[in-house]
């Protein structure tokens, strides 16, 4: 159980609701919150986030919330608002749960949390929290991956296409296929890893630090996730088709054995320019949104782990692997 708040009365739950993730209808999903906290004689705080610029602003006033009361941050949304409400959480003290509401829900589907969201309170209401690592990238929390070159790009890309055309997933592989078949520039990059430090040319820099997204892809590091390790991915400069060649592995989970890919685990990565007068930022997507973070790029796993609400049985779609 998820034990008692400082009032003694069982911990209440602080909900981040960010009402522009998805594609299902916010106010419904309102009602089955507040219906399942009723029927289970729990309180519960929605904090409805209307526009991207307040969702720090508002997880600070769930966090200051959950501490005076004793109770839970949960974060509803995608994963890029997961992450964003998690940054904030990490390092309070403060539990934290989730509410799926994106278009993939790579990091709710790791841990066995429902997409439904009245299966998924039933998670919130009746288990206990477990630690789960955090990777972080210059202090930035990423819960999923984090990505530079090409990836992010496609992601810029996606978000146009996601909003002439809504939130789907065969919308976001229209956009990534159209990204692609437009070209790319690969980036000059110094990385510094296991004690060793080399320039590479490569059009994009993948770490991931969910597993099951790295299983589908078919990366072995997907095991290394979850032990004090990161899954790191590089291409090898290649034309559109072999880019498109790549793709097709990826969807076939084929992409680790792949010539053209270099894959790796580490607990400590650093990415800088080749050249000292290069630019001193560059995109990097994060868990799904994109920010322009500074050189050099530092890759690690948080010394704190988040105490998040899930069960305590393995995910459904990691059991079999």
């Amino acid at each position: 159980m998820t034990g008692r708040g400082n009032n003694g009365d069982v911990k209440p739950l602080f909900i981040v609701f960010n009402i522009g993730s998805g594609h299902g209808d916010a106010a419904l999903a309102r009602a089955t919150i507040e219906n399942a906290c009723a029927e289970a004689g729990r309180r519960c705080f929605v904090m409805l986030v209307d526009a991207p610029g307040r969702l720090a602003q508002v997880a600070h006033q769930a966090v200051r919330g959950a501490q005076q009361a004793g109770g839970i941050v949960v974060a509803a949304g995608g994963d890029g608002t997961i992450s964003a409400v998690a940054q904030v959480v990490l390092g309070s003290g403060v539990p934290f749960g989730v509410l799926p509401q994106g278009t993939f829900n790579y990091f709710s589907r790791t841990h066995g949390i429902p997409a439904d969201i009245a299966q998924a309170m039933q998670v919130l209401l009746h288990e206990s929290p477990q630690a789960v690592q955090v990777g972080l990238v210059n202090q930035r929390v990423f819960l999923v991956n984090a990505s530079l070159g090409l990836y992010p790009k496609l992601l810029e890309d996606r978000e146009t296409w996601k909003k002439q055309f809504g939130r789907h997933r065969l919308v976001a592989f229209g956009a990534g296929l159209l990204t692609l078949l437009r070209g790319h520039r690969n980036l000059r990059l110094r990385v510094e890893l296991d004690n060793s430090t080399r320039e590479l040319r490569t059009p994009t820099l993948f770490i991931g630090n969910n597993a099951l997204q790295m299983e589908q892809l078919g990366f072995p590091e997907a095991q290394a996730i979850d032990s004090g390790r990161l899954a790191g991915v590089m291409l090898h400069p290649v034309g559109r088709l072999a880019m498109l060649w790549l793709l097709l592995r990826g969807a076939l989970g084929q992409l680790g054995d792949a010539d053209k890919v270099r894959n790796f685990s580490f607990k400590q990565l650093t990415v800088s320019r080749s050249r000292a007068w290069g630019m001193q930022h560059i995109k990097v997507g994060i868990d799904g949104e994109v920010s322009r973070l500074r050189l050099p790029l530092r890759f690690s796993v948080s010394p704190q782990p988040l105490l998040l609400i899930r069960p305590a049985a393995p995910a459904p779609e990691r059991a079999e692997t």
